[in-house]
């Protein structure tokens, strides 16, 4: 199985190299990895459309038994759907796309504004099954459960996932031993107190700055995911790639919104 990785926080990050060791330790796997060549948190689905992107053989230290490392100029997604691009044009079909380990937690509204979660739809979207996974703080200190639940995800997925969802598994940051199992979850609501505050002046405008925390309902529901990952659990949600309002339909037809 030849399974493609990229992250969001750059080809650098610790968390990269967590998700392609655990890969290729599975018997059969072969790990490609190509991320962004500077930190894309949050970038969403964004592509480089009308910019080159530049793709240059990267540092194979840290990385354990991949095939070859790549740094992307582009987004998340571009590293997806180039690696995608130059893997078939040397022959080699990508079977699965992994993203991750993401510094940082994606969860409830976290997975629109993601390029952890983008980058598995991208190989979404061209036809390949992808699962994203991330560690619940930006510390990201505990990353000890990785090695032996990503060859258990990836087995447990593999032929299982209908061609419309990605899986999304988000660790709790505390030592393996506090973590009290995996549950599957829903999407939950998680706000935030979002601003972006002026921190200097300027003659003809201003520098801002993003001030964000995360708030939460009260009474949850034990099954969204951003509940049971403050609970010690692993969740995982599967995540599908179309988003419209199904109940609504019906609700807007009766408009009768014409022309």
């Amino acid at each position: 199985m030849n399974i493609l990785i990229s992250n969001d926080d750059g080809v650098f990050k610790y968390g990269l190299k967590v998700l392609a060791n655990a890969l290729a330790s599975m018997e059969d796997v072969n790990v490609y990895v190509v991320g962004p060549s500077q930190n894309r948190s949050c970038a969403g689905h964004g592509l480089f459309l009308h910019d080159d992107i530049i793709v240059e053989e990267y540092s194979k230290e840290g990385f354990d038994r991949v095939e070859g490392v790549w740094s992307c100029s582009g987004t998340p997604a571009d590293c997806v759907k180039t690696g995608v691009s130059i893997a078939r044009y040397k022959g080699i079909p990508i079977d699965m796309v992994c993203t991750g380990v993401n510094h940082g937690s994606n969860l409830g509204r976290d997975i629109h504004y993601s390029g952890t979660i983008s980058a598995a739809m991208e190989g979404l979207f061209l036809g390949i099954p992808s699962i994203a996974f991330s560690l619940c703080s930006h510390e990201a200190l505990y990353f000890e459960a990785f090695p032996a639940l990503i060859p258990r995800v990836v087995k447990a997925a593999k032929g299982n996932v209908p061609r419309d969802t990605i899986i999304s598994v988000n660790v709790p940051d505390i030592p393996a031993e506090q973590l009290k199992g995996v549950k599957v979850c829903t999407i939950g609501p998680r706000d935030y107190t979002d601003g972006i505050r002026p921190v200097q002046e300027l003659d003809n405008g201003g520098i801002w700055h993003y001030v964000s925390n995360a708030t939460y309902r009260e009474n949850p529901d034990p099954d969204w995911d951003v509940t049971a990952w403050q609970e010690g659990w692993v969740t995982i949600t599967p995540v599908q790639m179309m988003h419209e309002n199904a109940k609504m339909m019906d609700l807007v037809r009766s408009w009768k919104i014409g022309l």
